[in-house]
């Protein structure tokens, strides 16, 4: 298989670069050139931002091409416009984020969607993502696929979700655990999103899927848990009430990563129906390999992930954790 992947150097893009060089792929990496491509892939440099910028991909034929853009929809649509006539099948990795907040409770593909344009500029992500889509729709009709992506956490992080825990937890001491414990959480790991997604194209399946896990793949337990036994560290979680913890101002999801109290969000971000994903053959690793495979990769960077500059920095600061553990003691 001839692969075009949109990027192909960071953390989704990286990693399916990586899942079809495995497969013995033949692999063709375009991107502005920040950073170098994987090795033995063929890279391609343009901006495709920029007047004239595909143009690297003049010529070129693939049977796939995998987009992870995440800006103004009209890129998508310009790449995508550029690609049709040479790419067999093109896939575009949303987000969960285009549904209509709020999601219900087992929403699944059907769900009710943001508007969105793919003649769109610059526009909040969840109209940038379904812009996109809209983008990739026009031009290939039955041969796009969209991912809808939950939440991604994994080796090559670069939001810094699951580094921030694996840190905190690896200097020890009182952990901050936002309860409940037993709170059941949905995410996917970025190797199962590579692999199914491959997979999908290759078989030739299209429209959109929830690329996530089934509710309650593990718990805020399990996962801080893992964390522990990860680090090999003396942390000991102290699990604190929801509503101590907005009490406090803490932001759930950016102040603790990845945590949600119970409620609205919490139902929309991590109570979503996978079913047709997992019935196209989504499998998703249990949660201990997830952070394991993490910590073993942030080690070798000397424990500081990389961080995409159009996205916070998440974590608790230091202060308000020990005023809340100490509140709870």
């Amino acid at each position: 298989m001839r692969l075009l992947v949109l990027g192909g150097t960071e953390f989704v893009g990286r990693t399916v670069v990586e899942d079809a060089l495995a497969r013995g792929w033949q692999v063709t990496v375009f991107n502005r050139g920040t950073h170098e491509p994987p090795s033995g892939v063929t890279g391609l440099r343009g901006d495709r931002t920029a007047p004239g910028g595909l143009a690297a991909l003049d010529g070129g034929e693939w049977d796939i091409a995998v987009d992870t853009w995440t800006d103004a929809p009209s890129a998508v649509r310009d790449a995508a416009r550029a690609l049709a006539g040479r790419v067999g099948r093109y896939v575009y990795v949303s987000s969960r984020s285009v549904y209509a907040y709020p999601s219900p409770v087992g929403a699944g593909e059907s769900a009710p969607l943001v508007d969105g344009s793919p003649d769109d500029g610059d526009v909040d992500y969840p109209n940038a993502k379904r812009g996109g889509e809209l983008a990739v729709a026009a031009e290939f009709g039955d041969r796009a696929l969209f991912a809808r992506a939950g939440l991604v956490i994994g080796p090559y992080e670069n939001i810094g979700r699951l580094p921030w825990w694996l840190n905190r937890i690896a200097r020890g001491g009182d952990v901050l655990a936002p309860g409940p414990s037993d709170l059941r959480l949905q995410y996917i790991d970025v190797r199962d999103l590579a692999r199914w997604t491959l997979d999908a194209a290759e078989r030739g399946l299209d429209g959109p899927y929830n690329l996530v896990s089934q509710p309650g793949h593990t718990t805020m337990r399990e996962l801080l848990e893992a964390c522990v036994a990860a680090t090999g560290s003396d942390a000991r979680l102290r699990w604190v009430d929801p509503e101590a913890i907005t009490a406090a101002g803490v932001q759930p999801w950016t102040d603790l990563p990845i945590w949600l109290p119970p409620g609205e969000l919490y139902d929309t971000m991590h109570r979503a129906d996978a079913s047709k994903a997992v019935a196209a053959g989504l499998v998703c690793r249990p949660v201990g390999e997830t952070v394991a495979d993490t910590w073993t990769w942030l080690t070798g960077l000397g424990g500081v992930a990389p961080h995409r500059k159009d996205r916070p920095a998440v974590g608790l600061a230091p202060e308000v954790e020990a005023a809340l553990l100490n509140g709870a003691a």
